[in-house]
């Protein structure tokens, strides 16, 4: 950023240029270059020189005059002198960034987890296949589903916008067995694979009766004050819906004839 004007010398002859000191300019006594200026006039020529080393300057110093011959100032620690009969402004060098005025700065607050306690996320679905069965001893395919979502609302004084983002799935599958994966899991056949075949959220029963499934998806969340998000360490917990499945067992057994024509045969 750079100020203007530091000297302005309007068509003023030798004659008329007697000392002088510079005001109402960047050498000024309430300016922030007070102290680190000079002027002279020796009657032909008015020299200005200034010097700095404050944040954002290089720490340099220059000349420039007025007189006969265009002239330059000094920058980044070199110095130079000349003259000039009818002089442009010259400019100063900003020496702090933002210079003169007013600032504040916004400091937003630290969330926890705690904090979000009144912005609930959606829960999760829950089911399996075979649709409400399962057989034992074979792997019985529990799914859960869920998305990315945003919430809006207040918060510690601000109005925020909240991410909920699934991460982890953690099952439990009414047996005494739980696990926790990273995915919901998918269907045999979006997965190309026949039915009864394991996958990252199938369980295998090993005796009949009813389970009821349930789950727990911890979402990871972040927090937008308007600037961009922003990580919230920890997970909102959101419990899905109970998933309750009748686990039979299958047997097989080679017959002659089927139950409806033999109703009392095996397995019948």
């Amino acid at each position: 950023m750079r100020l203007a004007s530091l000297v302005v010398l309007a068509a003023l002859s030798a004659a008329s240029l007697a000392p002088t000191t510079v005001g109402g300019s960047g050498c000024a006594s309430n300016s922030a270059w007070s102290g680190n200026c000079s002027v002279s006039n020796n009657g032909s020529q008015v020299d200005v020189g200034g010097s700095a080393n404050q944040p954002g300057s290089g720490g340099g110093s220059g000349t420039g005059g007025a007189g006969s011959s265009p002239g330059r100032g000094g920058s980044n620690g070199n110095s130079g002198t000349g003259s000039t009969g009818n002089a442009a402004p010259a400019t100063e060098e900003c020496p702090i960034v933002g210079c003169r005025g007013n600032y504040s700065v916004v400091t937003y607050p630290d969330v926890t987890i705690d904090d979000l306690a009144s912005f609930v996320p959606a829960r999760p679905s829950l089911g399996g296949e075979p649709a409400g069965f399962g057989v034992v001893g074979t792997p019985t395919n529990i799914i859960a589903a869920a998305s990315t979502h945003t919430l809006t609302g207040p918060l510690l004084g601000w109005d925020v916008t909240v991410r909920f983002r699934p991460a982890g799935y953690v099952f439990d599958y009414g047996d005494g067995s739980n696990t926790r994966t990273t995915t919901g899991g998918a269907t045999w056949a979006s997965l190309g694979l026949p039915q009864f075949s394991p996958t990252s959220t199938s369980h295998v029963y090993r005796e009949r009766g009813t389970y009821t499934v349930s789950l727990t998806l911890q979402y990871s969340a972040d927090v937008d004050f308007g600037s961009g998000w922003r990580p919230v360490p920890g997970y909102v917990n959101a419990p899905a819906p109970p998933y309750t499945l009748e686990v039979l067992e299958v047997r097989t057994a080679l017959v002659d004839r089927t139950c409806a024509e033999n109703p009392s045969g095996p397995g019948c």
